[in-house]
């Protein structure tokens, strides 16, 4: 077994089957993405296989380089890893030359092991334990954190000895995605994302039904809102859609595909969001971002960078303090974000919208 990193990529380069195993959802799944071109270019001719959360397998199944994305069932409904033999059984059924874990977490370390590869390379990023090497035999230096995380798993592959090319995403929407969004969504629209996994990562309903009559305010405006069929994302749609009351704004509850989700934005001249997956999506998807972010530990590896790309950022206490403050759970939201106001937002974030309210 090999147990130099610096020459794996050379001593498995004729490996035609190899495997990700990485559980991410939405945004996990997109910044994984440049890694898996740079994985078929050094591997021109192998399989390449995704092992993800199901929601994550519905991004890389846009991926044209990815042979077959599977979904790994996770979630609150989620019975434990160990009980998805099935699910193993069949990857092992592959015969996989090489596993990459790129996040070091422990279910996924366990699960590389599981696929029963020939060649297995991680890269440390949860605990280390005494089995770690027994499951995934050779292990790469732990890259930059102040990088992005779509640059973190390149280099990770850098490190191996794979000679990197720019990063690239490359997502490729499906022809009844965008029949569906071109009949439902007008071209220039302006997508708003109000929900994300926490309450502590969203911006009040009241101050995005502010923002969206502002943007309403230019006559030929058209506003689309989206969120998933979970309750609390239902319920703060319902209630932006009450505030706003214009039929410019349409409003997605769930019942979307990540697919017609991608198409939609494709279509959208603007995503203005909080810190979420769908925001990563927009991103790879080369429409200009402009997200509310609070200032937690971690998150510029998260934030989109580069041109057309904007920030809006208020310090968190809660940070600082290492958990949720009391007063931010008493309210149900983080309200360092809540002190972001509307007008804050239209000045920063929407760049027509400021261009145009500059002094001559």
């Amino acid at each position: 077994m090999i147990g130099e990193w610096s020459s794996f990529y050379n001593a498995t380069r004729d490996a035609r089957k190899l495997i990700v195993v990485d559980l991410g959802f939405l945004g996990d799944s997109v910044h994984l993405v440049p890694a898996l071109w740079e994985l078929k270019r050094h591997h021109p001719a192998a399989e390449i296989h995704t092992l993800s959360a199901t929601l994550g397998a519905e991004v890389l199944k846009m991926v044209p380089c990815v042979t077959r994305a599977w979904g790994f069932p996770l979630g609150g409904q989620s019975p434990p890893w160990w009980r998805h033999w099935g699910i193993i059984r069949e990857l092992r059924r592959q015969k996989f030359d090489l596993a990459i874990n790129f996040s070091g977490a422990d279910r996924t370390v366990f699960l590389t092991a599981l696929t029963g590869a020939i060649w297995r390379l991680g890269h440390p990023g949860g605990r280390w334990h005494f089995w770690s090497r027994w499951l995934i035999p050779t292990w790469t230096p732990k890259v930059d954190s102040d990088l992005p995380i779509y640059e973190q798993r390149r280099q990770v592959l850098s490190s191996i000895g794979c000679k990197l090319e720019p990063a690239r995403f490359g997502l490729a929407v499906p022809s009844d995605a965008a029949e569906w969004a071109e009949k439902t969504v007008p071209a220039g629209s302006i997508h708003l994302s109000v929900n994300a996994s926490s309450p502590f990562k969203e911006w009040p309903i009241a101050h995005w039904a502010t923002l969206a009559k502002e943007l309403l305010a230019d006559s030929a405006a058209s506003l689309v809102a989206t969120g998933s069929s979970h309750p609390r994302e239902v319920s703060r749609l319902k209630e932006l859609a009450a505030l706003v009351a214009d039929p410019r704004l349409k409003i997605f509850a769930g019942g979307i595909s990540v697919p017609q989700l991608a198409a939609l934005l494709a279509r959208c001249r603007l995503h203005l969001g909080t810190d979420s997956g769908v925001t990563h999506l927009a991103f790879a998807l080369g429409v200009p971002t402009s997200t509310i972010f609070r200032d937690y530990t971690g998150r510029l590896q998260w934030a989109p960078r580069g041109e057309g790309h904007r920030h809006i950022c208020r310090e968190c206490r809660c940070d600082r303090a290492g958990a949720i403050q009391p007063d931010c759970t008493s309210a149900g939201t983080a309200l360092c974000l809540a002190a972001i106001k509307p007008f804050e937002v239209l000045r920063e974030l929407v760049p027509a919208r400021s261009e145009a309210q500059s002094p001559r």
